[in-house]
């Protein structure tokens, strides 16, 4: 061995009394701290499989973790083994498939640094520069780029997974979107399946859709060279229910107008964020790429369009442009709470319009009700290219929504716990007491998101719509995807309180 030469550690096993182990057991959401026989950290898709192998045959239950932002307890109860991913972070141009493969432990902004000094190109995956690509991806990820170039597993072209057989030995599968590929439907089920169901997802390769060319530099979207931010806030010192209804109505029905993939506002990225009263107010902000043509007056015509006729002046607004990697990249933007205010649950819906009066009133009650609360609200505009791929060709069957919705709580204190996730299942409920508390699809629904995962959709105290937790996750393309996990993982080897089922 050479002086510059660096030994990898392998795989290391962490288990309970050793000093790492406090550090290798809490996530992001501190509600779920894990407590396994031990912790695997995994180097390599052999180091995997082998990891696999052994837990499988001593009988313990598995669970998997890549960048570690669970909103549910997928990976802390009742689980003895925990493979930490978080090693596998190599981003590379992989010549023989013309794809860009990325392993599973990589973080979403270790993923744009890399593939934008290297080759100057993205993906439209999400705005956490934190979360693991492991369960980003497999769950349908999307971000500000997604309105303009579609979700995320739309450019993907490869996957690799460690399986389990009946014979409970794991083998490695590497599953592609060829049409001839005996695994396509392994491949199917990782383009919105969701995480922890069908094997350890170790790698993935990613290519635009019918990109054909020898140049790594034309095989994904180019990434913006600058990108503009801004943002109007209202107080709610001086917000009235009239001024809410109107900015919701506002907000609700310019998405309803714009969200075509031929709009010339498909590249606009809006949202809306609402506290409770006791919170700072109500922000309108957007996202748009300053290189196309018009940016600045696209944007201003969105913040003007949300803010007519609400009657009540805001306290903040304005524009930015930054550079593109600073804003997708940069530590700590988007991440819920602080390091120590990391209690948090979430509960989400697929919107194909605006919130109708009532809903808007029932949300206006709860986030001024009480004294104190950390419920929020966020809109996320959705639609334009993503709206633009058959429900079926992906796992990924929500194709013709215009918002994502989230009802997120965020907190510290582990004696609130009762009373804060309380507060945030009123909330939803009431919104969507008309379709038995859940957002059964309709003309206004359509479901869930198995990213912002939510057990209280399977709950039927907490959901009496008659409707299933998968349907609202998966609706017509559940059916394939038990076919998926029968065929993948017929000891139901990977699993979870949302995970796909075996077929009866």
């Amino acid at each position: 061995m050479t002086q510059t030469d660096t030994p990898a550690f392998g795989a290391s096993t962490i288990a309970a009394g050793d000093p790492r182990y406090p550090s290798m057991v809490l996530g992001t959401n501190h509600r779920f701290p894990a407590r396994p026989d031990y912790v695997r950290v995994v180097t390599t898709a052999e180091e995997v499989a082998a990891a696999v192998t052994e837990a499988v045959a001593a009988g313990r239950r598995i669970a998997v973790r890549s960048g570690g932002h669970g909103f549910e307890d997928f990976t802390a109860n009742g689980i003895e083994v925990l493979l930490d991913m978080s090693e596998m972070t190599d981003v590379r141009y992989d010549s023989e498939r013309r794809a860009f493969a990325i392993e599973a432990g990589a973080t979403l902004g270790h993923v744009y640094r890399t593939l934008f000094k290297g080759w100057g190109v993205t993906i439209p995956a999400g705005e956490c520069p934190e979360v693991g690509v492991g369960g980003h991806i497999v769950g349908g990820g999307y971000g500000p780029l997604s309105r303009s170039l579609g979700a995320v597993v739309d450019y993907l072209y490869a996957v690799e997974v460690v399986v389990v057989g009946e014979d409970g030995v794991a083998r490695t599968v590497v599953a592609t979107r060829e049409d001839d590929d005996p695994h396509r439907d392994l491949w199917w089920a990782h383009t919105g399946g969701g995480g922890g169901t069908f094997g350890v997802v170790t790698r993935y390769w990613m290519r635009a859709p019918g990109a054909d060319s020898q140049d790594p530099a034309e095989l994904l979207p180019k990434a913006p060279g600058r990108w503009r931010s801004g943002s109007v806030v209202w107080s709610w010192e001086t917000m009235t229910e009239e001024a809410f209804t109107a900015i919701q109505r506002n907000f609700g029905s310019w998405f309803e107008r714009n969200s075509g993939a031929d709009s010339p506002y498909a590249p606009l990225a809006g949202f809306l964020h609402a506290t409770h009263r006791s919170g700072f107010g109500l922000t309108v902000g957007a996202h748009i790429d300053d290189d196309v043509p018009g940016a600045g007056k696209l944007m201003t015509a969105f913040f003007d369009e949300v803010a007519a006729g609400v009657g009540v002046a805001p306290v903040l607004s304005g524009q930015q442009v930054r550079p593109w990697l600073y804003c997708s990249a940069y530590p700590g933007w988007g991440d819920p709470g602080d390091p120590f205010t990391r209690r948090i649950k979430i509960k989400a819906a697929y919107l194909r319009k605006g919130y109708s009066e009532r809903q808007t009133a029932t949300l206006y009650r709860h986030l001024t009700t009480g004294e104190r609360n950390p419920a929020q609200l966020i809109l996320i505009g959705y639609g334009g290219r993503v709206n633009t791929v058959a429900p079926h060709a992906t796992a990924t069957a929500q194709r013709d929504s215009i918002l994502k919705a989230a009802y997120m709580s965020v907190w510290a204190d582990e004696s609130e716990d009762e009373t804060n996730i309380g507060l945030l299942r009123a909330m939803y409920r009431d919104v969507y007491a008309d379709t038995g508390g859940v957002p059964v699809p309709n003309d206004a629904n359509d479901g869930s998101y198995i990213n912002y995962a939510d057990t209280d959709l399977a709950d039927p105290e907490l959901n009496t719509s008659g409707v299933p937790w998968h349907t609202l996750y998966y609706k017509d393309n559940y059916p394939r995807l038990q076919q998926v996990k029968k065929r993948y993982d017929p000891r139901d080897v990977f699993r979870h309180a949302l995970s796909v089922r075996l077929p009866d």
